[in-house]
């Protein structure tokens, strides 16, 4: 059978930090077991809490049977980035994908991803993540241009399976081999539980492995759907500010790394042309008497504004701050082809992340 039909062996990593999430874990986990095409394990990584690593472990006793669920420690400092690098060198597919914890995946989610990697050149494939509100509808104000606040799709990004600058962490998949080639996530930036909303390494990631491999192909296909939990205190306006400004800091480290060209690519479509027409279509509903209208324009332009004072500020705080690095990945424990000794990685390069092109 083709790759297309059977997939490459592909395993999910989970990562994961406070019991408080525990029956989202479990859905998690439940929904890749669900999936048609079927993982080759999941790996839920435990982000330094001994208490959740200890439950974890006797939830999922390790079986060595194909897809079982493995549980493990992170082992690098604490975060997000860490984590998924962690993840990234305990996995033994072709393919490596990454679920957010309070997400689950629709069941042909790993097949979509597999059939794009048919093609060699493609490296990464992200999907399409959806909000599940906690109030059970989106709040009036909220625009969808920035659903990325919440860790979804948002308004803007193009349809279908298209080639893009980067994909989105919560939703993603690589190829091993792009590890080798571009290194790890960038520790340092990105989330650090609940308390740093930032983002980002996923773009760096990105940008880095496409400098190191120019040929290798980036995609999103929207078919490949997660559902992922929105809770009240992210509905807020005052998180959506918080958030947005963290966006700006991120943006600021990204630069950084990649030089503002590339790094600010993708945003500069975004903050020209979507985003302006998303303000002209809250001000027409608010004409027209729809509900929430004038407040989606209003958090539109709150949203550029925080995220362009955080991004001044990441930008001063920059300049000579050497935080974080890009660790080199291990090889897979049981190499590319279930033995073949894997080259060693490249040396690592500083770096440091959000959207497609």
């Amino acid at each position: 059978m083709s790759t297309a039909e059977t997939g490459p062996g592909i395993s999910v990593v989970i990562c994961v930090y406070t019991e408080d999430r525990w029956e989202d874990i479990l859905a998690a986990v439940s929904s890749v077991r669900a999936q048609s095409l079927p993982a080759l394990e999941t790996l839920l990584v435990v982000d330094h809490n001994q208490a959740l690593l200890d439950r974890l472990a006797r939830e999922y006793k390790e079986s060595g049977a194909p897809g079982e669920v493995r549980v493990l420690a992170n082992a690098g400092p604490r975060g997000l980035s860490a984590g998924r690098n962690t993840g990234i060198a305990a996995a033994r597919g072709a393919v490596v994908a990454f679920l957010d914890d309070d997400a689950v995946a629709e069941r042909d989610w790993l097949r979509h991803f597999a059939e794009a990697y048919a093609d060699p050149c493609v490296m990464a494939v992200g999907g399409r993540t959806v909000p599940v509100w906690a109030s059970g509808r989106r709040p009036d104000w909220f625009p969808e241009e920035f659903d990325w606040v919440v860790g979804c799709t948002y308004r803007g990004l193009p349809r279908g399976r298209v080639r893009v600058r980067n994909v989105l962490g919560g939703n993603a998949s690589f190829r091993r081999e792009a590890f080798d080639i571009a290194g790890g996530f960038a520790t340092g930036i990105g989330r650090d539980g609940d308390r740093r909303p930032l983002g980002g390494e996923e773009t760096e990631l990105c940008i880095r492995l496409g400098r190191a491999r120019p040929d290798a192909v980036l995609l999103i296909d929207d078919r490949a759907v997660i559902h992922h939990k929105v809770p009240a205190v992210r509905e807020r306006f005052a998180y959506f500010r918080t958030r947005a400004y963290a966006e700006g800091l991120s943006k600021a480290l990204v630069a950084r790394s990649v030089g503002a060209d590339k790094g600010l690519e993708s945003e500069r479509r975004y903050t020209t042309r979507v985003l302006p027409a998303g303000v002209a279509r809250g001000l027409r509903d608010a004409l027209l008497g729809r509900p929430g209208g004038a407040g989606r324009a209003a958090a539109i332009v709150t949203g550029v504004a925080a995220a362009a004072g955080g991004y001044a500020l990441g930008t001063l705080r920059s300049r000579g701050d050497a935080r974080f690095s890009v660790p080199a990945v291990p090889p897979a424990p049981n190499g590319p082809r279930g033995g073949e000794p894997r080259p060693a990685p490249p040396a690592a390069v500083p770096g440091a992340g959000a959207d497609a092109s």
